[in-house]
Order: structure tokens, then C-alpha cells, then sequence
């Protein structure tokens, strides 16, 4: 074992601003730099050199979504080891401050269009729902649907055939919610679970914007689909974040 990679891995972790910022994506969610300074209290400038630095060590990851870059933890591991020192440091570390991300209109959070596909709180918690039921496995920025998908989305009332992809456009794919800092799904599946929603009257569009309004049948619908627990999560989470 290399005890000058050790040190530095450890080196990297224990300085404040470092712990600060790998704290506030111990959630799961993807941030900014600009974010991430903010949750480090430190200027962007030294942000950015502290971001390259972990990156460069594997704490970190970067994705390109549009004009952003976000960053977020690089594996479970990762996670893992910073459970293991914060429960180790749980009398003296602070609970870290919540980013605040995405927009603040409550009605955006929680369901909108991201182009043709469902994006907000109820998408990232469908996406959630089709990966812990197995019907879909995510892998970095690649998605697979798996045969359990015909059966899962069955309850929720899509028609075996049109889970299955045609075309040349990707079936299925993660997108890094705008709000949620979590994945939903785009592709032709992702345009599927939108369309339905509308179709079936849970979802309907507001003129003038891209947020959905959610009807007193979308909602027992999909509580009953996700589980009380996730759907409770959905609709009581804070909208202002």
C-alpha cells in the first residue's frame, strides 16, 4: 500500500473547506462549483483549485450538463469513507448546510418538461422506484432497461410493447435533474412515462410554463405505484432548498 497516496487522500478530506463541500453532496445530488463554494464558504477561485484537486485524487466526478459542470462524489465508497469519519466525528461536525438548488417555484420542483421527458421530484422519484424494483440499471451516464420493465411499468398501467425501444434514439438514459441534483430518465422512456402521466390526466400543463400541475388522481396514482414512503418524500420536501 502506498502510505503517500493515503496521506494525501487523507490530507485532501481534513482540510474544512474540502470537508464542507464533499459533505453537501453526501445526498447524492451534483453541484457546481459556484454551489459548492458557497456550502465551502470560500470564493469561487479557491473552490475550483480545491474541486481539480479532488477530482484529480478520484473523490470527485465532473459531468457536462449544457453550460454547467457539476460535481458530485465518485463512487459509493467514497460515501462510505465519509460515513465512517463522520460517524466517527459525529459529537463535533456540524450538520452541513443544505444547498440551495433549482428553482424555488414549488410547482417546477415537484413536476416540469425537461424537453420531451418528465423531469422534478416525481421523476427523479419514479427513476428511483424502476432502479430499486430492477427494472432499469443506471451506470455512470448510461441507462439499461432490463426485463423486469414490462412487469414494473405494467402496474402502473403502460402496455408491454411500448417499453420495449425502437428507432435510433436512446431508449433510455440518466439526465441530471436541474432540481433534484439526482437523475431522471430521458430518452424514448423517458418521453413514455411523460406522455402517460398526461394522457391518463395526473399531469397537466400550465400554459406559459414548463411545470406540471399534479391532479388529486395523478397523486393517489402514483402513490400507490411508488409506496407511501417515496411519495410522502415527494410531496413534503422542502420547495425552497
Amino acid at each position: 500500500m502506498n502510505t503517500n497516496q493515503v496521506a494525501h487522500i487523507a490530507a485532501l478530506v481534513g482540510e474544512p473547506a474540502r470537508t464542507a463541500m464533499l459533505l453537501a453532496l453526501m445526498d447524492g445530488r451534483a453541484l457546481t462549483a459556484q454551489e459548492l463554494a458557497a456550502a465551502g464558504q470560500i470564493k469561487p477561485a479557491a473552490a475550483s483549485r480545491h474541486l481539480a484537486q479532488m477530482v484529480e485524487a478520484g473523490l470527485l466526478k465532473v459531468a457536462q450538463q449544457g453550460r454547467h459542470r457539476y460535481h458530485r462524489l465518485a463512487s459509493p465508497e467514497v460515501a462510505r469513507v465519509l460515513e465512517g469519519i463522520m460517524q466517527l466525528a459525529a459529537q463535533s461536525v456540524p450538520v452541513p448546510r443544505r444547498v440551495v438548488t433549482g428553482p424555488r417555484d414549488s410547482a417546477m420542483r415537484l413536476a416540469r418538461t425537461c424537453y420531451d421527458h418528465l423531469a422534478g421530484g416525481i421523476a427523479v422519484a419514479i427513476t428511483e422506484h424502476l432502479v430499486e424494483e430492477g427494472a432499469v440499471v443506471i451506470e455512470g451516464d448510461a441507462a439499461q432497461v432490463t426485463e423486469r420493465a414490462a412487469a414494473v411499468l405494467g402496474q402502473l398501467g403502460i402496455a408491454r410493447e411500448a417499453t420495449v425501444g425502437q428507432g435510433k434514439r436512446p431508449h433510455c438514459r440518466p439526465c441530471l435533474d436541474w432540481g433534484e441534483r439526482k437523475m431522471h430518465l430521458a430518452g424514448s422512456l423517458g418521453a413514455l412515462l411523460c406522455t402517460h402521466c398526461q394522457q391518463q390526466g395526473w399531469l397537466l400543463r400550465r400554459p406559459g410554463t414548463r411545470a406540471l400541475q399534479l391532479t388529486p388522481a395523478g397523486a393517489v396514482a402514483l402513490r400507490n405505484w411508488l409506496g407511501v414512503k417515496r411519495w410522502d418524500a415527494v410531496v413534503t420536501a422542502p420547495q425552497a432548498r
